[in-house]
């Protein structure tokens, strides 16, 4: 299992990984991106800036790497940094399937990603997906699953991913949506030939969105490693943006909102691995800084007042623009 070597690792940043999202293609939905990018996001600047996060990253104890089939380039970034880097051989890979990228490099593209999550969607991306990354990928999980779709249902789907799990593939699901945990909850029952089937769970959680977290210790407690996506709400959690009791707290910290956010979910038991998204070295450094946050009862109890209701947290995720 790829994701033992970062249980046994002793850095404090193990269980912070690096998610691609932000950076693998020129739009997204994040908060800030204008100060983040600026206005030259061609190909070639973004690979450079994924290639910098990377090292940055790993020099900094970061073993995960998180892409998708529709983060734009950011497989073909991550592979060749890694294929620059063939000595680094406790890094563990994780990428999605699912959606599709159809934004051809535009930040105002009528449509960024088409989800599709039939057998031919699979094997399609797969493929793509194999031929940028080869061996290096150790994770290939469904792209936001929802208690309606059908890879819950689909048998012939559940045995190709089964084939490729006994190939040694680790197969697992993302969620998203306000009914996250009936999907988390749905995906543990599948199984194919009385195992389940599925190792990983990735979901969103944070100090806005905690309704995942009862299906999420259950996840942990049938033995799915737990990834955390979204932990800054899109940047909601993070600088000006920030509620007040959240900078209240990072200022007492004298620590970035940002670290304060993350520490709050590494400190769920459930939690294996925690994701940053970060877009700059110095958010990425500022992120890292989560491992080492300690919040007591009081300012928890505070920043529990944060959390929203999961329908109106997911339509104002909806609105936010991709830019």
């Amino acid at each position: 299992m790829p994701f033992a070597r970062l249980a046994t690792a002793t850095t404090p940043t193990c269980h912070i990984g690096l998610g691609l999202a932000a950076v693998g293609r020129p739009g997204y939905i994040n908060l800030g991106r204008e100060e983040d990018l600026g206005e030259d996001r061609s190909v070639e600047t973004l690979r450079t800036r994924t290639h910098e996060l990377l090292d940055a990253a790993y020099a900094q104890g970061v073993r995960y790497f998180d892409a998708a089939r529709s983060y734009g380039r950011s497989e073909e970034f991550l592979a060749d940094w890694l294929k620059a880097r063939p000595a680094f051989g406790d890094i563990v890979v994780g990428s999605k399937w699912g959606y599709t990228y159809t934004a051809d490099w535009s930040t105002d593209a009528e449509k960024h990603e088409v989800k599709d999550h039939t057998l031919a969607a699979y094997e399609r991306q797969r493929a793509e997906s194999e031929t940028l990354l080869g061996d290096r990928l150790d994770l290939y999980q469904i792209h936001s699953v929802t208690p309606d779709s059908p890879a819950l249902t689909d048998k012939e789907l559940h045995a190709r991913l089964a084939e490729a799990a006994e190939r040694g593939l680790t197969v697992g699901f993302s969620t998203s949506g306000p009914a996250q945990a009936d999907a988390i909850r749905a995906a543990l029952a599948v199984t194919v030939d009385g195992e389940p089937l599925f190792r990983t769970v990735q979901s969103t959680y944070n100090a806005l969105e905690t309704s995942a977290a009862p299906a999420l210790a259950e996840a942990h407690d049938a033995g799915l490693t737990v990834i955390v996506k979204e932990g800054m709400a899109n940047g909601r959690l993070a600088g000006p943006h920030a509620p007040e009791v959240l900078r209240e707290i990072a200022e007492q910290a004298g620590l970035g909102c940002d670290a304060v956010a993350l520490a709050v979910i590494l400190r769920q038991p459930w939690a294996g691995v925690v994701l940053s998204g970060a877009a700059t070295t110095n958010q990425l450094a500022s992120n890292l800084h989560a491992a080492v946050v300690d919040l007591d009862d009081e300012q928890l109890t505070r920043l529990a007042t944060l959390v929203e209701e999961p329908q109106a947290y997911w339509e104002r995720r909806a609105q936010l623009p991709w830019h």
